[in-house]
């Protein structure tokens, strides 16, 4: 049985005060049941992306297609079907948690019981507490809440774990793959790469308005060379990059600032190797650090720069 598309979006393209380009000709397509990553730089085009594909803005041109409807002809249905938990979440500091929560299966023409809502989402010891009262996790949570009890079939989580200590984080995370479970849709932006590392089942990368890179995590991480990393600083001048492509088992060569990285497939080949020329060399190596490469490593090769950088 074909996989259903949940969302697709095909030559999307933003222009605002015609010409500021913000989307580029972006092409989506994200599967029912999938925790989808959309991961770039700031100013990569990535918000106004989700604005479109959430309603919130219109594109220049393009096709944007949610459960088989569109946000010009479908609108109120579309609303109906789609939860969204915005970066900041701005909600009423003098209502309850429950009178929230209410107010929002109020806009819906089916709802889920906000009891249920509350107790999935560990709400229920605070259902009589004062939005104002809560922290910045169970503020989160509650965030959430309002685009669950809609009872939806794609979720829009934007950064949904910002400045969230790291238990409220795994909290997320676990409502995350509830959702999934049930045979929700989740569409993730996030700026941690252990988080898109772990939750998302598809990522793509966009920069500049277009999608750069596309695949699942290991896909990606394969894409750099090797499964490992070797870094090092050295104390020499002037080595040519070239002599540590010689070495057995290296796939990439990269600087970062005084650390040299070298992605590999067979460390226990590539290390002795290391060790033994810079000996014969006379050289110091004054660090040396062994680690699997990661999403982040990734993104640096793709954009040379790191997520989390303004």
């Amino acid at each position: 049985m074909p996989e259903q598309v949940v969302v697709r979006c095909k030559d999307l393209r933003k222009t605002y005060e015609g010409k500021v380009e913000a989307v580029r000709g972006l092409d989506l397509t994200i599967y029912a049941g999938q925790c989808f990553g959309l991961l770039g730089p700031n100013g990569a085009g990535k918000t106004t992306t989700i604005e479109i594909l959430e309603g919130l803005l219109d594109a220049t041109s393009g096709e944007v297609q949610i459960l088989g409807h569109t946000w010009t002809k479908n609108s109120r249905e579309l609303r109906e079907l789609i939860g969204i938990s915005l970066q900041e979440t701005r909600l009423g500091e003098k209502l309850t948690v429950r009178e929230t929560v209410e107010l929002f299966a109020g806009f819906y023409k089916v709802s889920r019981p906000v009891n249920t809502v509350l107790e999935e989402l560990s709400l229920t010891e605070k259902a009589d507490a004062r939005v104002g009262k809560l922290s910045g996790g169970q503020k989160q949570r509650l965030a959430i809440a309002t685009a669950l009890v809609a009872n939806p079939k794609i979720l829009f989580l934007d950064e949904p774990t910002t400045g969230l200590d790291p238990q409220s984080r795994r909290q997320v995370w676990d409502i995350v793959r509830r959702f999934q479970q049930a045979g929700g849709t989740v569409l993730l932006t996030t700026h941690y790469m252990d988080e898109a590392e772990r939750l998302c089942d598809y990522i793509s990368i966009i920069d500049h308005g277009k999608v750069i890179a596309a695949g699942t995590p290991a896909e990606l991480i394969s894409g750099v060379g090797g499964h490992h990393r070797v870094e090092f600083a050295l104390e020499a001048e002037n080595v040519d990059d070239a002599l540590w492509r010689s070495l057995p088992g290296v796939g990439g060569v990269h600087r970062d600032a005084e650390i040299t990285a070298l992605t590999v497939e067979e460390p226990h080949l590539t290390i002795p190797a290391l060790l033994a020329m810079v000996n014969e060399r006379g050289w110091k190596l004054s660090q040396l650090t062994t680690r699997q490469s990661s999403l982040e490593d990734v993104f640096v090769n793709l954009t040379g720069r790191h997520l989390r950088e303004e």
